[in-house]
């Protein structure tokens, strides 16, 4: 029998913290060994000469089938983990939604059906939590907490919907999750402000996607982010911002952080890389997600906390709807579906960044893998390291590559990265030791994906 099934040989490997010469060697779907020569008595040996080894990345903000907006997103579970796994994500986290007479762990279950038959990539579940009426849901927190599912998002927003909680339910669940080692995550933005704006344009005649944007502009954004920090500082309860975009809202974050309250923050590409002038373009619905892209200032207030480490993940919030569904909105922005594809160009994008010397690359794999590992308890994720699950990226610096609709994995039909040129490219990625993408194909198999149990955060 041979030592290792997978040893990389030649390689350079990146860690949240350095970058180093070394080999890998691989068995049973584990980092085994990691030495400056490993002799390659392995069922497969990959030379990754001039590349970069990175562990795989999380994203861990992902709404893959997700009903919204009269439609469903238009990744499946398949189609958008097939997408993860060609862009070096090896974890993709789900936001299934409870809605009232609905329990957490009935929703998780019933997601988890489909995944465990269509993932290509592992895969966990923050749950939404809209509805409190019956009093059983604080009391299932501890089970699902006990199966793995750490963390449970709440929305200020979607009041049409219903998925939007008070400010009592907020505070609840906040309290409720910091006695049991979870986190609750939210979607800030302010309802009153947005339906003011939304019903003052329209009477207007104000229709355009410019006026998403100006019905949820900064402030908009900010007071609600302030607001959820609020609750933390003085809950010293766990907080964490997804999707943040405004200058405003990540400074009262930062100030938190500095005064030692647990709050952790998410931005994601399409903030760090569009400002709302996409908005005025022809296509400008296509890149209607909420919150919205914001301006320059906020932009450049993201790439300084990315740099200062202010930030604490990047991840992707992909939610992609196709181009006749957005079309809906052509004259009517308030029916414009919200969301975006990103899924496969998260850690290219970041990787990009830090090979054009923006980041290091030890801070791309910080917050596109070991940071979001961290933060969600995926204990076998995130670093390369013995012991942890090898979930591997071999990145080629020198590939130049044109981000378009054809190259890509998802199934919808357009994308806003369309024409971006990356310099750098990942050219093979590893779940667990198996090759699931080599030189822009799938290699993987759909239902190879594993459900992730994560561990709770340590109580104080």
């Amino acid at each position: 029998m041979k030592k290792f099934d997978l040893v990389i040989k030649n390689g350079t490997v990146v860690t949240a913290s350095d970058m180093f010469s070394a080999d890998l060697g691989v068995k049973d779907g584990k980092i085994a060994a990691i030495a400056e020569n490993i002799e390659a008595d392995a069922d497969e040996v990959f030379d990754a000469a001039g590349k970069l080894v990175l562990p795989g990345a999380l994203d861990v903000h992902t709404h893959l089938a997700m009903p919204f907006g009269g439609t469903i997103s238009s990744d499946s579970y398949l189609s958008g983990t097939r997408a993860a796994a060609c862009g070096g994500v090896t974890t993709v986290f789900d936001y299934p939604v409870q809605h009232t007479g609905e329990t957490i762990r009935g929703v998780i279950a019933e997601k988890k059906a489909v995944l465990e038959k269509e993932a290509c990539v592992d895969f966990a579940s923050h749950c939404c939590i809209t509805d409190l009426s019956d009093g059983a849901i604080i009391e299932e927190m501890e089970e699902a907490v006990k199966e793995g599912i750490t963390s449970f998002k709440c929305f200020l927003v979607y009041k049409k919907e219903g998925w939007m909680v008070s400010d009592g339910t907020l505070a609840k669940l906040m309290l409720r999750a910091k006695e049991l080692g979870a986190m609750i995550n939210v979607h800030a933005e302010n309802p009153d402000l947005i339906d003011m704006y939304t019903e003052q344009f329209l009477k207007e005649g104000k229709t355009s996607a410019w006026y998403h944007y100006m019905s949820r502009p900064e402030f908009v954004e900010a007071e609600a982010d302030k607001r959820a920090v609020h609750w933390s500082r003085h809950l010293d309860a766990p907080l964490y911002l997804v999707h943040m975009a405004d200058k405003e809202g990540l400074e009262a974050c930062i100030q938190a952080k500095e005064e030692g309250a647990p709050v952790f923050v998410e931005t994601c590409p399409q903030y760090l890389e569009f400002t709302c002038d996409v908005y005025k373009r022809e296509d400008g619905r296509n890149f209607v997600c909420s919150p919205p892209i914001k301006g320059q200032e906020s932009q450049d207030a993201l790439w300084k906390a990315i740099k200062n480490g202010s930030i604490d993940t990047v991840a992707t919030d992909h939610c992609p709807f196709q181009s006749y569904e957005k079309d809906w909105g052509r004259d009517d922005f308030t029916k414009i579906p919200n969301g975006c594809s990103g899924i496969e160009n998260l850690y290219p994008y970041m990787l990009d960044a830090a090979n054009s010397g923006k980041i290091s690359f030890s801070r791309a794999v910080e917050l596109c893998s070991t940071n979001p590992a961290k933060i969600f308890g995926c204990d076998q994720k995130g670093s390369i390291a013995v012991g942890k699950d090898a979930d591997i990226v071999i990145y080629d610096k020198d590939k130049d590559f044109t981000i378009s609709v054809d190259t890509m994995h998802s199934d919808c039909d357009h994308t806003i990265w369309e024409g971006k040129k990356l310099h750098g490219y990942p050219v093979r990625t590893f779940l667990r030791g198996n090759v699931v993408y080599a030189d822009g194909e799938f290699k993987g198999t759909p239902g190879m994906g594993r459900f992730v149990k994560r561990s709770p955060r340590k109580l104080k």
